[in-house]
This record gives C-alpha cells, sequence and structure tokens, in this order.
C-alpha cells in the first residue's frame, strides 16, 4: 500500500522523526506533513510539481497529497513533523478543506518573517516532545495551534494562487469556496455554468476570473484535480484505465489519457507500469535513517533562545468573534463610588488616592457622607449657630475638579444648616445645588454588599463577583473609596481585615480596584455577552473581556453563583472581518498578577508590613501587561489562559488612531 497511516505519539496530536533520506519513493499520508531540511539538501515532488530544498527550508505536504523524496547529499538531515488533521478541525470549522503551500522556488525565497516564525513553532514543538517537563503535552497543543493559525494567515494556499486574495477576503471566501467543491465533486459531471449559477455570477465573468487567479482555464484545472487524485488509484488498486478514468470524473478513457500525458509525460498504464510495486519491493527501494530526536536540537537553538513556557489548563472553550456584528446591548460602565466618611478628603494623601482611582476607572457620581458633621469644623461660637464653610467648600470644589457629581447625605441635618448651604453654594458655584441633596439614588440602581466587613472582600474572589455582577447580573456593585476603621473593627493585622473598599487604609490597590478599572475600560456597544465573557466596541476600537467565575461562594456575595472548585480556563479566540490593524493590550488579573493579597499571604500574613515588604507589595499590585501588534488577518487568533478567579482584558485600538 502506498497510503500511510501516521501513528502520534501518546497523548499528542503529532509525530516527529529526524531522518537522513535517499530515497522515499512515491507515496501519501493521511496526516499534513511538515518537512524542515536542517542539513543539506533534497529533492521533493509532491503531485505534479518537483522542488529542490536546501538547509533551513520547510515544505508542507498536505494529507492525501501524492509525494516523493531523494537525495544524492548523504550526510542530509530532515525533520519531518506528521500533524493529525482532525486536530485544527476542533478550532477551525473549515480546517479539513484549506491545504498550505510554501514557496521552494529558489534557494533564498524563504528568508521573509513569516518562514522565521514557522521555524520557531516548528523548534517548539521539537523542544517540548523531546523535553518532556511538566505540562508537555498542554504547551504542545497550545504552540501547535499558533502554528496553524499562522500556516492559515501566511502559507493559505490560495495566497499563491492569486495575487493579492489575502487583501480581498471576500474574493478568497469565494475561490476557498470553489475550489472545496471542486475537491468534494471533481468525480462528478461539474459545470462552470452550475459555480457561477452557485456564485450569482455570470460564467465568462467566472471563466475569465477562474484563469487569472489559477493560471488554468476552469476545464484544465477540473481536470488536474482528477489526474492528480488518479494516481493514487493507479497505484493502490486493481482498477482497470477505463475504469479509473470513469472513476475520476473523465467521460472518456482517451480524454484522460491525453491529460495525464500533459502533466506526467507518459500514459496512466506507464505510469503504473513504472511505479507500481508490491509492499516488499517498496520497503526494499526506501532508503531511510532514522535518529534520536535531541540530535535535532543544537540546529534549531536560535529559534529557542526567546521561547517562554506557560502553564495552562487543558480546557478549551472556542469563541468566534464576527467584528462586523451588530450591537445587542448597551453596556453601562461603573458610575457610583462611596466616598465613605467625607473627612479623609482633608487629607492631601487621600485626595491622591481618589485622583488615581478617577485617572483610572472615572465615576460620574460620589456619595458623599457626614459632610455637615463637626469634623468639617462647621459650627463655630455660642450655641453652634456659626457656620463655618471653609472645609466643606474645599472639598466640594476638589470633587467637582474630579469630574463628580456628589450626592450628599443630609439624613439627620437640621434645616437652618441645609438651608445655609443652599444660599452659600448656589452664589459660589452658580448652579442648582440643591441637585446634590435631592439627588434619588435609584436612579442609579446601586448594589451595596450585605456586610461593611468581611474577609473575602480582600480577596480575587471579587474580581469575578464585580464583573459577573455588572455583566451578567445587572447589579452594578458599589464599594467604598478606602477600608475604614471604627471602634468596633477587629484588627489581626493592619492591612487586610475585610474592609468594603477599593484601597486598604494604608494605600494599598486592591483586586476590586483593578475590576472596576477593567469594567472602565469597555465599550458603549455591547456586541457578544455570555457566561465568563463579554465582548464590546468603541469609536476606538474593541475590547474582549474573559473571566472566571468559577468556585465563588453565593452564601457571602449573591444568591445565584455556582458553588465549585476553581479552575482555569483555556480560551481560543477567533476574531473575523477585521477592517485593518490593531494594538493589543493585554491584561491579565489574577492571584500572581494585581492581588496584594495573596502577595502578603506569601510574606507569611505579617501584623505589620515592614519597609522591606513594602515595595515588593507595592511591584505586585498591578495587572501584568503586555503589548502586541496584531496585523490584519484572514482569522486573528487568540490563546490564552485565564486563570481561577482572573479576568483577562483584550483592548484591540485602531492602529490608524494615534
Amino acid at each position: 500500500m502506498r497510503k500511510e497511516h501516521t501513528e502520534y505519539l501518546k497523548d499528542l496530536w503529532i509525530n516527529i522523526h529526524l531522518a537522513n533520506i535517499q530515497k522515499y519513493p512515491i507515496h501519501w499520508k493521511d496526516s499534513l506533513e511538515i518537512l524542515f531540511v536542517l542539513k543539506g539538501k533534497i529533492k521533493i515532488g509532491i503531485e505534479t510539481e518537483h522542488y529542490e530544498l536546501w538547509e533551513r527550508q520547510i515544505e508542507i505536504v498536505n494529507p492525501n497529497e501524492v509525494s516523493w523524496i531523494s537525495s544524492d547529499d548523504k550526510d542530509n538531515l530532515v525533520l519531518i513533523i506528521d500533524i493529525d488533521p482532525s486536530f485544527f478541525k476542533r478550532y477551525y470549522d473549515d480546517a479539513e478543506d484549506t491545504f498550505f503551500y510554501t514557496d521552494s522556488s529558489n534557494k533564498r525565497v524563504q528568508e521573509d518573517e513569516e518562514y522565521y516564525k514557522l521555524r520557531e513553532y516548528i523548534s517548539i514543538l521539537l523542544f517540548e516532545v523531546v523535553s518532556k517537563l511538566d505540562d508537555y503535552e498542554d504547551l504542545t497543543e497550545e504552540t501547535l495551534l499558533q502554528m496553524m493559525y499562522h500556516l492559515l494567515n501566511n502559507f493559505h494556499y490560495l495566497f499563491y494562487e492569486g495575487e493579492n486574495l489575502e487583501e480581498d477576503e471576500l474574493q478568497l471566501q469565494r475561490y476557498h469556496r470553489i475550489v472545496k467543491y471542486l475537491s468534494n465533486n471533481y468525480m462528478n459531471k461539474v459545470s462552470l455554468q452550475d459555480i457561477a449559477d452557485k456564485e450569482f455570477l455570470s460564467s465568462q465573468y467566472l471563466s475569465y476570473k477562474i484563469k487569472e487567479t489559477f493560471g488554468l482555464g476552469f476545464n484544465e484545472y477540473l481536470n488536474q484535480i482528477r489526474v492528480e487524485e488518479s494516481t493514487k488509484l493507479l497505484l493502490d488498486s486493481d482498477l482497470s484505465i477505463s475504469e479509473i478514468s470513469e472513476e475520476v470524473g473523465f467521460s472518456h478513457v482517451r480524454y484522460f489519457n491525453k491529460h495525464f500525458k500533459l502533466h506526467y509525460n507518459m500514459t496512466p498504464l506507464q505510469y503504473r507500469k513504472k511505479y507500481e510495486l508490491d509492499q516488499d519491493e517498496l520497503d526494499s527501494k526506501r532508503f531511510i535513517k532514522y535518529f534520536p530526536l535531541e540530535e535535532a536540537l543544537p540546529f534549531l537553538k536560535n529559534y529557542l533562545e526567546h521561547y517562554e513556557r506557560y502553564n495552562y489548563d487543558n480546557r478549551i472553550i472556542k469563541l468566534d468573534i464576527d467584528l462586523n456584528k451588530e450591537m445587542i446591548d448597551e453596556f453601562k460602565r461603573p458610575e457610583l463610588i462611596d466616598l465613605g466618611d467625607i473627612s479623609l478628603l482633608l487629607e492631601e494623601e487621600n485626595r491622591n488616592i481618589l485622583r488615581e482611582i478617577q485617572a483610572e476607572i472615572g465615576f460620574k457620581y460620589a456619595i458623599v457622607n457626614r459632610l455637615f458633621s463637626a469634623d468639617m469644623d462647621i459650627y463655630r461660637g455660642k450655641n453652634n449657630r456659626f457656620i463655618n464653610w471653609t472645609r466643606v467648600e474645599n472639598i466640594i470644589e476638589f470633587l467637582l475638579s474630579l469630574k463628580l457629581f456628589p450626592i450628599i447625605d443630609i439624613k439627620g441635618v437640621e434645616k437652618h444648616i441645609i438651608d445655609n448651604f443652599l444660599d452659600n453654594f448656589s452664589n459660589i458655584f452658580h448652579q442648582d445645588v440643591r441637585e446634590w441633596l435631592d439627588f434619588s439614588l435609584k436612579d442609579l440602581e446601586p448594589f451595596f454588599l450585605k456586610e461593611d466587613i468581611n474577609s473575602k472582600y480582600d480577596t480575587m474572589e471579587m474580581v469575578p463577583f464585580i464583573i459577573n455582577s455588572y455583566v451578567n447580573l445587572e447589579k452594578r456593585v458599589v464599594l467604598k473609596m478606602m477600608d475604614e476603621i471604627n471602634r468596633d473593627t477587629f484588627l489581626s493585622n493592619d492591612t487586610f481585615f475585610g474592609g468594603d473598599g477599593l484601597y486598604t487604609n494604608n494605600y494599598l490597590n486592591k483586586p476590586s480596584y483593578y475590576a472596576f478599572m477593567i469594567l472602565s475600560s469597555l465599550g458603549d456597544e455591547v456586541i457578544y455577552r455570555e457566561e465568563g465573557y463579554i465582548v464590546t466596541k468603541s469609536k476606538d476600537g474593541y475590547q474582549i473581556l474573559l473571566f472566571n467565575p468559577e468556585g465563588l461562594n453565593e452564601g457571602i456575595f449573591l444568591e445565584g453563583y455556582k458553588k465549585s472548585a476553581p479552575k482555569a480556563k483555556k480560551v481560543s479566540i477567533n476574531l473575523y472581518n477585521m477592517e485593518g490593524d490593531f494594538h493589543i493590550t493585554k491584561y491579565n488579573l489574577n492571584k500572581n498578577y494585581g492581588s496584594s493579597f495573596d502577595k502578603w499571604k506569601f510574606l507569611g500574613s505579617p501584623e505589620r508590613i515592614e519597609n522591606e515588604y513594602w515595595d515588593l507589595l507595592k511591584e505586585f499590585v498591578h495587572p501584568d501587561i503586555k503589548f502586541y501588534y496584531g496585523k490584519r488577518s484572514l482569522v486573528f487568533n487568540f490563546l490564552t489562559g485565564v486563570k481561577p478567579e482572573g479576568a483577562v482584558l483584550f483592548i484591540l485600538k485602531n492602529s490608524e488612531i494615534e
């Protein structure tokens, strides 16, 4: 049998061999095969084409393509990677009808960036298979997926057939449909008019475009497919030439002979006599020597210098996102913050905290408590009849400078104080300040936490709780600016006691802060929203937020959460219909990045944070941020992990916008 059935490595979708190939007779595999010449040179034939491959060059043989290899270089070394075709189909529905080509037309043609990147992916696959470090199966699969999308976006077969097709997605899709149809129906009676009708084109125009795209007329291209398919039947079946002619769709055996000779310079019968071998003869003509895989690593060290390993859970969630999708809803970002005891803002350090909150989150409304308290020093003189507004005015001016609308609590405040306030501040600010006193909080639909103190409020559990509340539950959670200590507060340490603020009382950002920061980065238009993710659109681009709500304790937060053990997630995102390039910023928030509480626990949960640890905590209280450039592609893919109780935000900004 000339057809080879590939066996793959245990628990992997690939197999890799390092070989010296002197002669590999005509055969075809059920795998996608990538040949990477590490040393010397080889000759290869694929269907009707012949190439010479030199050191560092790569050739791709698609599943069931007929090929052969020979070499007069006795010292050549070739890395052979076989990939299970069903692997990519799990992520990309049209995978089995997509083929990949490399350009092997001359010795220097493979010097572009896309070839270097392909060699990197191959090198990482080899490294993982050889090293077998912890979780190497996951890392192999992740790298393989990245490589397959790289092939799709840079080595798509139609990029070589039609000039500039990669720049015209509609035409690319059209000719892919045509090739797919011909590949699946070549054995039947197929007419140009049938295809033209399917594409709503005239047959004359389609005939011209096929010739322009493929370099062959419609019938020439169809007959080439038939001739190439016939070689497998000639070598691997007992069918007669006449039966094979009919099997592949030729109307007459003479027509089959004519077209076969055009491509192979011999008749089908001559081809069968020349190459037909039984299994023993075939084995005797195969001269291949295999070597241990680790011997390939020295040839690939330049491609592994910048490789870093990431450990992801083996759970894959596939998301297909069409950027042309219509808006399904409007997203309302967080608007309301509780400033707690307003006298805190008399201190400059606390003002700096609010400045930072507004710069990164940008609330619109602020709940102002105890504005008329003794701490604000409004009473002076006999019987407290004198009112001093200096501190109040200073704070209100500060809030307005941050574009915050003050919602002032007047419960229990005497009428003469309110009247004096209205008279005084109406003249100062020249606006209806009564709105600050009469504003109805119900209009903002706030959701306040059940308790003032809870140990969970310091932890990463707040991140999915807050995000899920805004994204899926229509619960607009409101937190205080910072943790506050009163006489009833039980302190086991001077930093983390379960306060309901965005900051600790000693000015460390809490995970809740970053949850609100991420939500404030989303756009106004929702185009996708499901459990665990939301995609929004703004005038500058798109925002993709992934979060992991598993493991939340429903008794502490809200009803409706599932109780389950936290699990990491691996998410693969296919991005379609990109209209241009993007600058991409990725924020990764998890226990390692963005949780001062978890770093504090790492330090042994000290009662008091010493100076030597303070800078360490400050360093780790922010998400991990990475920057990318996303080039417009047929399919642009993200593969990312979302840690337990974590969140990942991708911000895609149109590259034309400065």
